[in-house]
């Protein structure tokens, strides 16, 4: 009777070895099926995850941090862990980690730059494999800290932030450009912005409407709204109310979130303005709502998945030994025309 047909006592675990040999393959490739799956066939690595199904195989992290000098775990800093856009980053880390025997650990730094540095330091200190910096408001706080790493830290806020190491993310400043530049050529003229917590992300989207809005001379810093706090519909609500007691001609409305832009719709009904046709509103994300609103929103699709997907492979292939150069990787934002805004007569 081989070691791992053994019946086992109270308090022993199942090892590598124990489904290597239940499996009669080696242990190495037993490791090699649940963190590279790619380098096994369907069949084998079916049958050995079958296997450590049955023997309720639990890996032992410790041992193996010892012996990688990581502890398989991810850590994933984001400024809100309730933004609808930062749950998109999340699916796509959670999606490529999947299947592996690596972890993730969540931290909410709620915009804060000491608790930002906090929470790295933190990690750093328990060997973690790879940290994702979902929001990074204290960038000369931990520029060093970044350049010391021994592990990958991966920037996905914006590419246009001078971040040592790698970056995987879009360019927030071009993408709210080309979101006023869209309201400015369907005829509106009095657009605000409006927007949460002036994190990262805001700055680079409200510098990128302030340029366009300069550039076709219709530039008025009273259009310019923020609350800090995390979006939500209410407060779209809030802002149009508020901006049009400012500017009772306000004519258009750059949100940036989807969240908000919806708000500002039902605000916009409850005044009795027709959208699009005297009021024209320009969301951020392209939510999942965003496509079956009425009328359907005008908005930035952002790859927020693909972000969370390509930083968390990043780290996978790092942390087995394939790390890439450091390099920034933009992934761009496509603009979503529907019926929020409207096409002038040609």
């Amino acid at each position: 009777m081989g070691k791992a047909e053994l019946k086992r006592g109270r308090g022993e675990r199942t090892t590598l070895h124990d489904v290597a040999t239940k499996a009669g393959v080696s242990a190495i490739t037993v490791s090699r099926a649940l963190r590279e799956p790619e380098k096994v066939t369907p069949e084998l690595r079916s049958r050995i995850l079958q296997l450590v199904e049955e023997m309720s195989y639990v890996p032992d992290q410790a041992a193996r941090a010892l012996a990688s000098r990581h502890n398989s775990t991810f850590g994933v800093l984001v400024p809100s862990l309730s933004n609808r856009a930062v749950i998109g980053l999340m699916q796509g880390i959670e999606e490529r980690v999947r299947d592996t025997t690596f972890r993730i650990q969540y931290a909410n730094t709620h915009n804060c730059v000491q608790e930002e540095r906090r929470q790295v330091r933190l990690l750093l200190s328990q060997n973690t494999a790879g940290i994702v910096l979902g929001g990074l408001e204290g960038l000369d706080d931990l520029r060093e800290t970044i350049e010391r790493a021994n592990c990958p830290i991966i920037q996905v806020v914006d590419v246009g932030l001078p971040t040592p190491g790698t970056v995987i993310a879009l360019d927030h400043f071009e993408a709210a450009a080309a979101a006023t530049r869209h309201l400015i050529a369907c005829g509106y003229r009095r657009i605000a912005l409006m927007g949460a917590t002036m994190a990262e992300r805001s700055r680079r989207r409200t510098e990128g409407y302030s340029l366009a809005m300069h550039e076709a001379g219709l530039f008025d810093p009273s259009l310019i709204h923020h609350e800090n706090a995390t979006s939500s519909t209410q407060m779209g609500s809030r802002m149009l109310h508020r901006a049009i007691s400012i500017a009772p001609d306000l004519d258009g409305v750059f949100c940036q979130n989807d969240d908000i832009a919806l708000g500002v719709l039902f605000e916009a009904r409850r005044m009795g303005k027709r959208v699009p046709d005297d009021f024209g509103i320009c969301g951020y994300n392209d939510l999942d709502f965003s496509a079956v609103m009425e009328p359907p929103l005008t908005t930035i699709r952002t790859p927020l998945f693909e972000i969370g997907y390509r930083a968390a492979d990043m780290m996978i292939r790092a942390a087995d030994g394939k790390p890439a150069p450091q390099q920034v990787i933009n992934l761009g934002f496509e603009l979503i025309e529907r019926r929020t805004t409207r096409r002038l007569p040609q």
